[in-house]
């Protein structure tokens, strides 16, 4: 291979080894190694004769992370410290038979990101890979995946990055452009927050004093109970993930939205939660009010919306680069009735996760963690998110992508999503809109959940939700 493309990248800031930040070193540990898939869609074959170049020239310089290896220091202090990339290691293209149908390129499109999502990153480079799937499937035309470790950074920080890589289809020298992340109704919350500050602040207390205490026993005492969506298996971090997607109509599920008077995030969360519970019900009787918490993933950082990388990179960001988020344990609202008013759940899903952001338990929690960490070391904390995982039985992480087509080196992105494997759990959920379409990652234990079903009653969930909102607006 060309030795131009065996490079150590400069970094205007490469003034010596980095600390790795307290959540990377969890989540690159001998109890966790988490990693990200984030997968692009194309809508054109691909071509892949400028890849190389691409990632020296504009992947690399994203972050100098992507130009290091996690190493120890004398003090057994992880460091980040940059190496030479010897970029080809890090490309893999797949060859699969020639001639086959749409379909027969989807099972083997499925068992090759099954056989990635399991397979460790290399510790001796950098922790990442990107793999260029040339073949079509019934959803795209080719795919490439970026396989990221957690370590690098959580969800906003490597979707800021990919999408630094992308420009608009329609216009590449216009900024990409993302849906609002404030509600709706934050102006009237808002007034309403000048209104009783007494009782809401006793109420603070208390909700602070009731989810810590039993977030705290959730994650080192209580699991929830085994169902047909958590085996409960040691190791189950390590058995084969089947990942499958389902795409809904943004449009619709903004018109539930307004129809209800809450936010897009309470609506998705309660068609996840509804269609959940479908799915229990559906494997057998006794399911549908057994004890299952969802842990949902929150950005603690104080922005609007993704900032460049220069700005996440500068030491006074309000949008560091990093992992800067918290779990909020989130109860699944009981099926009564077969889902008579599957407007509860969104409802449901509503207050609680209201009440949980109107706490300190998170504040609380990710403090314990650094206490935990500073006492008895990462390993020691890394086994304490371990524990919490592996007690609750899924995880649902949500994020925005961009209003208009991205092109990916004049290539058009036609839909893309993203999964977070080897997580000590059965299910994991995540959530991306893109331009006019809400895709809905499903990655479960491959063999003991029927992802195929479970997909369904997704769409039935939406559906049943859909039709009594605009029946009932």
């Amino acid at each position: 291979m060309d030795s131009r493309f065996k490079i150590k990248t400069g970094y205007k800031e490469d003034v010596g080894d980095e600390p790795v930040s307290p959540t990377g070193q969890y989540f690159n540990s001998n109890t966790l190694s988490v990693r990200v898939l984030s997968i692009l869609e194309s809508e054109y074959p691909i071509d892949d004769s400028c890849a190389l170049s691409l990632l020296q020239d504009l992947f690399l310089p994203i972050n100098p992370r992507f130009s290091s290896i996690m190493v120890f220091d004398k003090t057994g202090v992880k460091q980040w410290k940059r190496v030479e990339v010897n970029i080809p290691e890090h490309l893999h293209i797949p060859s699969f038979p020639e001639g086959l149908s749409l379909e027969e390129y989807d099972d083997y499109f499925d068992k090759y990101i099954t056989e990635i999502a399991m397979k460790p990153l290399p510790k001796d480079q950098p922790l990442w890979e990107v793999h260029i799937i040339k073949y079509p499937t019934t959803k795209a035309a080719g795919n490439i995946i970026f396989k990221l470790h957690h370590a690098l950074g959580d969800g906003f920080s490597l979707m800021g990055a990919l999408l630094s890589c992308m420009k608009r289809a329609d216009n590449p020298s216009l900024p990409l452009t993302f849906p609002s992340v404030k509600s709706s109704s934050e102006a009237n919350s808002k007034a309403a927050d000048e209104v009783g500050c007494l009782p809401k602040t006793i109420s603070a207390i208390y909700n602070t004093t009731l989810d810590y205490g039993l977030s705290v026993l959730k994650c080192s005492l209580i699991a929830d109970d085994r169902t047909p969506i958590r085996s409960g298996d040691e190791g189950v971090e390590f058995h084969p993930v089947q990942i499958s997607t389902v795409a809904l109509s943004l449009d619709q599920i903004r018109q539930i939205k307004t129809a209800i008077g809450v936010t897009i995030n309470d609506v998705i969360t309660g068609i996840i939660f509804l269609g959940t519970r479908l799915y229990m019900q559906s494997t057998g009787k006794g399911f549908s009010n057994s004890e299952s918490t969802a842990l949902v993933l929150l950005n603690t950082r104080n922005i609007n919306g993704y900032k460049s990388v220069d700005e996440m990179v500068k030491a006074d960001s309000d949008s560091k680069w990093g992992n800067q988020f918290a779990f909020m344990h989130v109860a699944l609202p009981e099926l009564i009735n077969n889902s008579s008013n599957p407007l509860e759940f969104i409802s449901e899903a509503q207050k609680i996760i209201k009440r949980k952001r109107n706490s300190l338990a998170v504040y609380l929690t990710g403090q314990s963690l650094e206490l935990l960490r500073k006492c008895r070391g990462p390993e020691a904390a890394a086994g304490f998110i371990h524990s919490t995982l592996q007690k609750s039985t899924m995880t649902i992480s949500n994020m925005i992508g961009p209003i208009e087509k991205m092109a990916l080196a004049n290539q058009p992105c036609k839909g893309m999503y993203f999964m977070v494997v080897s997580v000590p759990q059965s299910l994991t959920i995540t959530v991306l809109s893109y331009m006019r379409t809400l895709r809905i990652a499903v990655g479960v234990e491959k063999g003991y959940i029927d992802v195929q079903k479970f997909n369904s009653c997704i769409e039935d969930a939406f559906q049943l939700i859909y039709k009594a909102s605009v029946k009932n607006p």
